[in-house]
């Protein structure tokens, strides 16, 4: 055979290889049902409720009373930790969301904490809804109560997995599913040039290894994009810099009409986009529903959803593919995984949103690890180098192919450095 024609095939064989490649890992995020989901209306909300109902703290674990006897919310420098103490001893420690804990930190002390001493921290699943009644501090749904609640709850768990020697994972789940986490590397700039953030997503991804990639399209909440065009030029420009075999995605936080999200769908349904994240604004879940109904690319969302009832809606009537609810703005992994088997009861993939602060990274893996319906990437944040930590089964860091592996140590697996602990204050109003 000529060497020509050898040459030609050859490359014939490895484009093909490449195509079904990327075809086989584009898949991976076009499994979950969008279109006639099974049953009535009213049937699907049935399966959700008795799904829900289910309980997620592996309660049983414990036998005698765990009485919570303080709970501390520390302050070093820009850092905010909770320490939690049982009467009879046991210790947990949290990171918050440090940077939004600095606003929220009187709420935390006055209306979130003082509800949790003297309970019998067992009864998390009980505690966490009750403690929204309290002091009514469900007037403040949202942010304002969820991240509070979230950084308690985080306390608790690491307290209840280092009395069992157990990692998170199992306390909320019967096993671990996943003991590693494929990354994407997430690209959170808007207002520079396709050219520019193609440059940043190259320099990054060099880092990271990952195998998927993320960018944001539009201008944020319906505000009109800069430079403009730049979404329309940017979907095929990051396709033709990466190759087929990179999964790429992209977000959109609300930027759109659904006049004008379908069109930018069908652009990345056209470039074999993996999904189209918050396509509207995230309250406008009757839009993001038509948005659904007129692709095919998978639709994203839920970070800024603090509702386990408007998932509820987004999942039963078909909205979301990927649900994305963020372990702290939603409160903790008891809602969080409450959320992850809605999805799942109809096939539908979780990928959760990580807050970049503090060890939000970490919560998030060992969630990750506890569902059975995660996606194959995870969103990839550096951890802030102020906080010296030091994790014995994990480099928390993503290794050649672009994995990470889960801490198996008790409770959260990271120990916070004495020295820094010492040096914090008690935050007290």
């Amino acid at each position: 055979m000529p060497p020509s024609r050898r040459s030609f095939l050859a490359s014939a064989v490895a484009t093909a290889a490449a195509t079904n490649f990327a075809r086989s890992l584009h898949a991976q995020f076009l499994n979950a049902p969008r279109h006639g989901l099974p049953g009535t209306l009213q049937e699907r909300y049935a399966k959700l409720d008795a799904t829900i109902a289910q309980p997620v703290f592996k309660r049983e674990l414990f036998k005698d009373p765990v009485i919570i006897d303080s709970i501390e919310l520390l302050r070093h420098k820009k850092e905010y930790l909770c320490r939690v103490r049982s009467k009879d001893g046991h210790e947990g420690i949290s990171v918050s969301n440090s940077a939004l804990m600095a606003v929220l930190y009187p709420l935390f002390v006055k209306h979130i904490a003082p509800f949790y001493i003297g309970k019998d921290a067992r009864d998390l699943e009980f505690l966490i809804p009750e403690s929204t009644v309290y002091e009514n501090n469900y007037k403040a749904q949202g942010l304002a109560i969820w991240i509070p609640i979230a950084t308690i709850e985080f306390a608790l768990l690491d307290m209840f997995g280092k009395m069992s020697n157990r990692p998170i994972g199992l306390l909320i789940s019967d096993k671990i599913y996943n003991r590693s986490i494929s990354v994407y590397q997430a690209n959170g700039e808007r207002g520079i040039s396709a050219e520019e953030t193609i440059e940043h997503l190259q320099r990054d991804v060099a880092i990271s290894n990952a195998k998927a990639i993320k960018f944001k399209l539009g201008g944020r909440m319906s505000h009109e994009e800069t430079p403009k065009g730049r979404s329309e030029k940017l979907i095929p420009l990051v396709r033709k810099t990466f190759g087929d075999q990179m999964i790429i995605s992209a977000d959109a936080n609300g930027s759109y009409t659904p006049a004008q999200a379908i069109p930018i769908g069908k652009l990345m349904q056209e470039y074999k986009y993996a999904f189209f994240e918050e396509p509207v604004p995230f309250d406008w879940y009757e839009e993001t529903r038509q948005v659904a109904d007129a692709l095919d690319i998978p639709i994203a969302g839920g970070e800024q959803e603090p509702s386990t009832h408007n998932f509820r809606w987004l999942i039963a009537n078909g909205a979301l593919s990927i649900v994305q609810q963020d372990m702290f703005y939603f409160g903790g992994m008891v809602r969080c995984m409450q959320v992850a088997r809605m999805a799942h009861a109809f096939g539908k993939q979780c990928i959760p949103h990580i807050s970049a602060s503090g060890l939000g990274y970490v919560y998030m893996m060992h969630f990750i690890s506890a569902i059975p319906n995660s996606g194959p990437y995870h969103e990839f944040k550096e951890f802030n180098n102020d906080l010296p930590w030091h994790c014995p089964t994990s480099t928390l860091r993503s290794d050649s192919n672009g994995v990470i592996q889960v801490p198996t140590g008790p409770g959260f697996g990271v120990d916070i450095d004495p020295d820094f602990l010492k040096k914090a204050i008690v935050v007290s109003s």
